[in-house]
């Protein structure tokens, strides 16, 4: 029977059908939800669309830092095992609203702090194109049930790359946006736009929707409130910068030659390319200022009560934010908003800027840090992500797709970049590189 002729219910059956086949060795679940999405497209089935809903039957997968009403939401970790919630956080109402069914809670370390997709309650996601590699850290687990075909929607959160890398990774698309236009009510620092929500699809559309139903500002997220998603992709020939690194960030040799094979081969048709950035260097000081800072705000009660239960990854970011003064945060700050401001100018100059969304190529689940890269030791266990962190430290929004690669190679994933609020004319030139540069997903080997 043709897809198009199935009811939402047979389809969700057959996805939980193929869930459970995949899951004993891609992990990419921590907790199904199946009565409740049975529940869910049943009563879709039963009464025909009212308002319009975008996402009407989309098979959704939210990441298990994010509550979900009657699902237990653990966030990673052994000190929330069996938590279950009765109200759905904000995104996941406006999920449902717009008619996506919530298929199940994807892994995550605990909080979202690490390299492996895994933790202590489940994992570690497999990576679908080889299992014995990782999904990435710390969406995986949407993107690795997207890249399989198990969901058709996948959500995430983003602070120094955990919805770009697993994307990534996978071979699948994503989008951070910028920060404040998926709002967030229960951010215990309002105007802090390092994290955000985002999403992962198998292509720019779904993304599109799911940024349309979803978007939209919350008097309770003062960021939200001015966030805009404005332009069209503009007509012919596109103003394209890219960079291997940033000047600054250190990334694999073999990730360099991609991101140049890539950049090579896109068609002349979408416009020339420079190979330029903004003045990143002072990016990884204010990173590792902030961030430690923020974590330690938001988490520093629990290493004081429960410290030999969390995992080293998270102990080490807590401790880290510890004697970091006003001053310095402040100090901090203003660099921040210097750096913004230089890829604000930038984008005077061009439409999109590319980079890789990710300094590293997939490593076994076996590895659970990225300590060096070809070799060279690095400073801290964060410094891979800093292809990733600088644009964070930003606010730009980002949508990241598979470059070509030969048949039998991993995937390689770019991220295109965009101004401040641009999200929807950046989606727009994320449709063209799929239909005229073929950047678009390929389906993996798993599951045959």
């Amino acid at each position: 029977m043709r897809r198009m002729n199935l009811t939402i219910s047979a389809r969700v059956d057959a996805a939980f059908r193929a869930i459970a086949l995949a899951e004993p060795r891609l992990r990419a679940f921590l907790t199904l939800a199946a009565a409740e999405a049975s529940a869910a497209a049943a009563a879709m089935d039963a009464s025909p669309p009212g308002e319009v809903q975008r996402l009407r039957g989309v098979m959704t997968a939210v990441k298990d830092l994010t509550d979900v009403a009657g699902v237990r939401t653990t966030f990673g970790s052994l000190l929330y095992a069996d938590r279950i919630v009765e109200k759905d956080d904000l995104i996941v109402s406006r999920l449902r609203r717009a008619g996506a069914v919530i298929m199940g809670k994807t892994m995550t370390p605990e909080f979202g702090f690490g390299a492996i997709c895994g933790n202590r309650l489940g994992g570690p996601t497999a990576n679908p194109w080889d299992l014995s590699l990782t999904s990435g850290g710390s969406s995986g687990g949407s993107a690795a049930a997207v890249a399989a075909g198990l969901v058709d929607l996948g959500h995430g959160t983003d602070f120094g790359g955990s919805v770009r890398t697993p994307a990534g990774f996978c071979g699948v698309a994503s989008i951070r946006p910028t920060p404040g236009l998926l709002p967030n009510p229960r951010r215990s620092l309002g105007f802090d736009m390092l994290a955000t929500t985002g999403f992962i699809a198998r292509d720019a559309a779904m993304l599109e929707q799911a940024l349309a139903a979803t978007a939209g500002p919350d008097p309770r997220d003062p960021l939200s409130m001015h966030a805009g998603s404005e332009g069209d992709a503009p007509s012919g020939t596109l103003r394209i910068a890219a960079t291997e690194d940033f000047g600054a960030a250190p990334v694999a040799r073999e990730v360099r030659g991609l991101m140049r094979q890539a950049v090579a081969a896109l068609p002349p048709a979408l416009g020339p390319t420079d190979w330029t950035h903004p003045d990143c260097q002072d990016a990884f000081a204010i990173f590792h200022v902030l961030r430690p800072a923020l974590i330690r705000h938001d988490f520093g009660p629990l290493l004081a009560k429960h410290g030999d239960d969390l995992t080293p990854t998270v102990r080490w970011w807590i401790e880290r934010g510890a004697g970091i003064s006003a001053e310095a945060y402040l100090r901090a700050e203003a660099a921040r908003t210097a750096l913004a401001r230089r890829f604000v100018t930038l984008f005077d100059r061009y439409d999109v800027l590319l980079a890789p969304a990710a300094s590293v190529m997939p490593w076994p689940n076996a590895v659970p840090e990225v300590t060096e890269i070809d070799g060279a030791a690095l400073e801290t266990i964060a410094d891979y992500l800093a292809v990733t962190f600088f644009v964070s430290l930003a606010g730009c929004p980002v949508v990241t797709l598979p470059a070509p690669r030969p048949t039998g190679a991993l995937p390689f994933g770019v991220q295109l970049i965009g101004a401040p609020g641009s999200d929807r004319r950046l989606l727009a030139i994320a449709r063209r590189f799929e239909t005229e540069a073929g950047w678009r997903y390929r389906k993996p080997p798993f599951p045959a």
